[in-house]
């Protein structure tokens, strides 16, 4: 039984990295099932739902604070152990997105551009990314004036003005520069 891994928020200036562990049980999916940066934010939610009621899924979370005390690379393996560590079941084999040595006793292939070429990477990717973006959204409840229901932390225009307005937030990563 295999595995696929990804991960969401390696870039963005705030909030967590997330990485999802899918194995797939049921391989029918009506809805499109692809890297979640191809897909519109409803077909990601209509593939979340089906992803949820066709694999066994495990999520990693890793804070900004993790992220600013040991890297966002460390923090992005940290997030995928722990998403495999919540897996129902040990997979014989992992699928990782990208080259990321996870350094776990579990066969291992990575795959560059994984989330386009293989589908339980593709929904790895989807869960990732549903899972970050919602953290992002009760986060732009709290506070609402970086904008973070529409960035999700990343460097745009407008979240970089709310910075110099208003300073770092205690889910800004201290560790990443403003270029």
């Amino acid at each position: 039984m295999s595995c696929g891994i990804d991960e969401a928020g390696r870039g963005p200036l705030a909030g967590p990295v997330v990485a999802g562990a899918v194995i797939i049980k049921k391989r029918k999916f009506k809805s499109r099932i692809d890297d979640s940066k191809l897909l519109t934010p409803k077909e990601r939610q209509e593939a979340f739902k089906e992803i949820k009621k066709n694999c066994l899924i495990g999520l990693g979370v890793v804070n900004n604070k993790i992220i600013d005390r040991i890297n966002i690379f460390q923090a992005t393996r940290l997030a995928m152990k722990k998403a495999l560590s919540f897996l129902r079941i040990k997979p014989h084999l992992l699928l990782v997105d990208g080259n990321m040595k996870l350094g776990v006793p579990i066969k291992t292939r990575y795959i560059i551009g994984g989330d386009r070429r293989c589908l339980s990477i593709a929904c790895a990717s989807i869960v990732a990314k549903v899972t970050r973006d919602r953290i992002m959204e009760e986060y732009h409840r709290i506070l609402p004036m970086y904008g973070f229901k529409d960035n999700k932390g990343y460097p745009t225009r407008a979240h970089k003005r709310a910075l110099v307005e208003f300073g770092p937030s205690q889910i800004h990563r201290k560790s990443f520069k403003l270029n």
